[in-house]
């Protein structure tokens, strides 16, 4: 970002234009404004739409005093945070309560999510939150060393293998309180091998860090001093540890598990890596209470496609008195969008379950996963496998992966060969099963 955003004027000046402003009794412009407030526009977006100082004011001015009314407070005594939850959000979160917490449908149909779905979802978000945080590689490449359990060549590597473990500790760690050691951890997993050994899972102990844009050096925040890393992050965890049953203080979770990823960043406890802890946080929250589909939704691919409007989300909250509706909007955003990539996904997906369910009508003798692997293998006739490949894929241990590759071998379906130190596996393009799909009209 060449440019920061332009910081919104005081409540002083924006109150006494409010009074004195004339422009306020125009039944068009109070239309004008309840538009633009609903729609949850920053200061810097009515500077585009309002080109007149005082008519922006005067918009300004109504537009906080309407948001004033409908604050809602966050619990988290050092930073005076606020939301409001507009009709776009309620709207959302409706929609995610009954997709993301319950069973999935496509055309009237319960659909049947594949344990390789859920692997396919982490390595997508390994990939997207280290190219996130300047990983200098590509998708394919990033994806192929994770399915072939390749080691890393590059610290850039390292980073999507070390998400990549992050994402699969938090799904076994749903269930665990929220504390600074955890957090720690997370941190551990998304640094190591790629950070100073003294950075790797410590809080900061200096304030020589700032966020910044890397490609052009304009500091976009200064956080909180050090000295105060343990007392807020302390207070973070009773933020995500707080009963949800008392409805004085209910926050719906989503919002939650947002506001957390933004303290994260906010309050930067870590030399580096903190963007990918606070991702992290948030996928741990969501799934720790109930979202489950939270598993198969690559949000990190998503705020890549928007880092600039992810950046301003920040400045935008910190801008405007710590209102966190910005930060949420665009969140919900995301997530909405990553809901709809999913839905086209599996629909995507279930031409391969009626291919893997053919497989076994034709093949009595094989089980479920040996009829993917085979319909894998079929698609990709030109590729190897190997058993590390299968097994990281299709999330099983290695020997559960090895007995089902000899076993099609031995059937005369898949073609078994040394390469190297390891096995690879090749489809055998010789047997029934590949001329019969290579028949006139198949």
């Amino acid at each position: 970002m060449n440019k920061l955003p332009e910081k919104p004027p005081s409540n002083e000046e924006t109150t006494l234009k409010l009074i004195f402003s004339k422009t306020t009794q125009d039944p068009e412009f109070k239309k004008l404004v309840a538009r633009y407030n609903t729609r949850y526009l920053s200061w810097d977006d009515l500077r585009y739409r309002i080109p007149d100082p005082e008519k922006r004011m005067a918009a300004w001015a109504m537009m906080k005093m309407l948001r004033t009314m409908r604050y809602e407070p966050v619990p988290y005594p050092s930073l005076d945070l606020k939301y409001s939850t507009t009709p776009e959000i309620s709207r959302s979160l409706h929609i995610f309560d009954q997709y993301l917490s319950g069973t999935i449908q496509i055309h009237n149909k319960t659909i049947r999510l594949e344990q390789s779905y859920i692997i396919n979802s982490l390595m997508e978000e390994a990939i997207a939150s280290s190219i996130l945080e300047g990983a200098a590689t590509t998708h394919k490449v990033a994806k192929e060393m994770l399915r072939k359990g390749r080691e890393p060549r590059n610290k850039s590597e390292q980073m999507v293998i070390n998400n990549y473990r992050a994402m699969r500790y938090i799904r076994d760690q749903k269930d665990t309180p929220l504390t600074p050691d955890f957090i720690i951890d997370i941190h551990r997993f998304v640094t190591e091998n790629t950070l100073e050994e003294d950075a790797v899972g410590r809080f900061r102990d200096n304030d020589n860090i700032v966020v910044a844009d890397s490609a052009t050096g304009v500091v976009h925040h200064i956080p909180p001093t050090h000295t105060r890393i343990w007392e807020l992050i302390e207070e973070l965890c009773q933020f995500a540890n707080a009963d949800d049953d008392d409805a004085s203080t209910f926050i719906h979770p989503i919002i939650r598990g947002i506001i957390l990823h933004f303290l994260i960043g906010y309050i930067h406890p870590f030399e580096d890596g903190n963007g990918r802890t606070a991702r992290s946080i948030f996928y741990w929250y969501v799934l720790s209470r109930g979202y489950w589909l939270f598993e198969y939704m690559p949000i990190s691919r998503i705020i890549l496609r928007s880092k600039k409007n992810y950046a301003l989300a920040y400045l935008h909250t910190e801008y405007d008195e710590m209102d966190l509706t910005y930060f949420i909007q665009y969140h919900i955003g995301c997530i909405e969008e990553a809901r709809k990539d999913l839905l086209a996904y599996i629909e995507k997906k279930q031409s391969e379950q009626n291919a893997t369910k053919a497989i076994i009508k034709t093949i009595q003798t094989i089980n479920q996963r040996q009829a993917d692997i085979l319909r894998q293998m079929m698609e990709h006739s030109d590729e190897f496998f190997t058993i590390r490949e299968v097994s990281e894929t299709h999330g099983v241990v290695y020997q559960t992966a090895r007995t089902d590759l000899l076993g099609l071998a031995e059937k005369g379906y898949i073609r078994k060969e040394k390469r190297g130190r390891e096995f690879i596996f090749i489809f055998n393009e010789e047997c029934d099963l590949w001329k019969e799909k290579k028949k006139p009209g198949r």
